[in-house]
């Protein structure tokens, strides 16, 4: 993926279990992103997205930060559109990525790296880990999501707080306000990710890529527009079960009654 010097600062693991893992591994500069790393984190979630073995994409950054944003000096080159283009753009492929992602939050996550935080499906922070959002202190626009996303999430009230001020939110506010699905020892953030994609795992993965993706298309719909989207999915997927299918929801049902053999 992209070039020798950058192939190693976007780490891909594939786990036997069906973890994709991926790395941001730019530890002294605080994982801040350059533009070949964006182009490979980009691609990493495009692969690990069409790969059959991969089931749950784990996201972290090696070291103390999670991803302290872009590399400010290469900043022009990223700002004049060198990342308009959606193929090479990391925020629009994990936008398309159709399995669910955990961000692990080992660190800072600042501005661009708060902004990837936003892009996954749940997120692992580790205690004393923290989000920043620096747009207003450096005078840049946000335009990977984060000044609508955060609203939603979070609320107005407290999105407008920590993008005004540019003040960082703790690990434990991002819990308490809904951001955040656990806050964990540092050293347990990796362990809790995989535990979390251990029981998606244990579901029917067919499922679990439709379930992700009505509630992440109906959460740019209003209320009514999302249950109509529900209700019109939920009626094409119906219409083409078929009776293998309906066989293997009745064996599924008749094996979670069996008595646990660890008893």
């Amino acid at each position: 993926m992209g070039d020798s010097s950058s192939e190693k600062l976007i780490v891909v693991t594939r786990e036997p279990d069906g973890v994709g893992i991926i790395t941001i591994n730019r530890p002294k500069s605080l994982n801040s992103l350059t533009r070949p790393m964006m182009m490979d984190l980009a691609e990493a979630f495009k692969e690990l997205g069409k790969d059959k073995s991969v089931q749950v994409i784990i996201l972290t950054g090696a070291g103390r930060a999670f991803c302290s944003g872009l590399d400010l000096t290469a900043a022009q080159q990223v700002f004049k559109g060198d990342v308009k283009d959606p193929e090479v753009d990391p925020l629009a492929q994990m936008e398309q990525c159709p399995k669910p992602i955990i961000g692990a939050i080992n660190g800072f996550a600042i501005t661009a790296g708060f902004e990837i935080a936003l892009a996954c499906d749940m997120l692992v922070a580790a205690k004393g880990a923290a989000f920043m959002e620096t747009h207003a202190r450096f005078g840049i626009f946000p335009s990977w999501g984060l000044s609508q996303k955060l609203a939603r999430i979070i609320g107005p009230n407290k999105a407008r707080e920590v993008s005004l001020t540019a003040m960082p939110m703790s690990a434990e506010v991002a819990e308490k306000l809904g951001l955040v699905n656990y806050v964990v020892e540092p050293n347990e953030v990796l362990e809790k990710a995989r535990q979390l994609a251990g029981a998606i795992m244990k579901n029917s993965q067919d499922m679990v890529v439709r379930y992700k993706s009505v509630i992440n298309d109906g959460y740019k719909l209003d209320l009514r527009q999302g249950l109509a989207m529900e209700k019109e999915r939920g009626h094409k997927y119906y219409e083409g079960m078929t009776p293998e299918q309906f066989k293997k929801m009745r064996e599924f049902i008749a094996g979670r009654n069996k008595p646990s053999s660890k008893l």
